[in-house]
């Protein structure tokens, strides 16, 4: 295992099993300090566990335990090659999240467990078995994304993007490479099922072969959802009808503009970044570890 220090906090390489046994990369972020919480970060769609190494060095240095992953096919997670690779973006919440959440009730059972969720991360949530170990989860951007629901003119950019570029280049190709606009190299069962998600008026909500949807009823303890005003990706409409699948609990869904947080644009990914550490961070990682 690769092992390095920021500030005070040790760094772990490491790798954990999926609920099929499939090898997932992970990183451990320990602090030395005494530890109070573990917290599990939980990646947007093609987006590599290194993109959160900043928030998750912010929270450990706070006294967590903090991990971050690949799903499979992404990052560490990706095989020599992706043509014909086997995964779905279901398999990234069904075995993936949810080996990563038994990971870490298994090592750290005596610290509650806090969620992080960007995006598709947020989206995982509900469909996992044992989401109920969760103590709190809180959601960047995350949604129920139809692409009706986005403002104009992202929206047909988005049912362009997904209808004539990926879903032939990944019938061609064996997969979606990341340059056409969507991060990393997608496997192709991830984009096909996630362009049919897509293109549905409530998303996975509208899948009936999505079993693991019967979990949302599993989560009772609070959600946070933040909502960001000039992400394109996840509007207010979108992130409400993701909430909406959890009945056990009451989300709180935080609206945040950028001018109140003294920034001219977040977007999708900008809560990320490290400059928004006094003003996004801190309030969001008080809340997490209230518990």
């Amino acid at each position: 295992m690769a092992e390095a220090v920021l500030d005070n906090v040790f760094i772990d390489d490491i790798t954990l099993p999926a609920q099929d046994g499939f090898s997932l990369a992970a990183t451990l972020y320990m602090p030395r300090a005494p530890r109070h919480h573990a917290v599990l970060i939980n990646s947007a769609a093609a987006v590599p566990r290194r993109f959160y190494r900043n928030l998750a060095g912010y929270i450990a240095a706070r006294g967590c335990v903090v991990m971050t992953y690949d799903y499979r096919g992404i990052g560490g997670s990706r095989p020599k090659s992706l043509a014909g690779f086997s995964a779905t973006m279901a398999d990234w919440a069904e075995k993936d999240a949810t080996a990563a959440v038994a990971w870490m009730r298994g090592r750290y059972n005596t610290l509650p467990l806090g969620y992080i969720g960007h995006s598709f991360g947020g989206q995982a949530l509900g469909l996992l078995p044992n989401n109920d170990q969760i103590a709190r989860a809180l959601l960047v951007s995350a949604q129920a994304p139809f692409w009706k629901l986005f403002p104009a003119p992202e929206s047909y950019r988005v049912f362009v993007l997904i209808n004539f570029a990926g879903r032939p280049i990944a019938r061609v190709m064996g997969y979606v490479p990341g340059r056409i606009g969507l991060g990393e190299d997608m496997p192709r069962d991830v984009f096909l099922q996630w362009r049919k998600w897509l293109m549905s008026e409530r998303y996975y909500f509208d899948d009936p072969s999505l079993t693991s949807l019967a979990n949302y009823a599993n989560y009772r303890h609070p959600l946070m959802a933040l909502c960001i005003g000039d992400d394109p990706w996840a509007p207010r409409p979108a992130v409400d009808l993701l909430c909406a699948g959890f009945t056990a609990t009451r989300p709180e869904v935080v609206a945040i503009a950028p001018a109140d947080v003294g920034a001219k644009a977040i977007g999708h990914f900008g809560f990320f970044r490290d400059e928004h550490r006094d003003r996004l961070w801190t309030p969001a990682v008080d809340w997490l570890l209230a518990s």
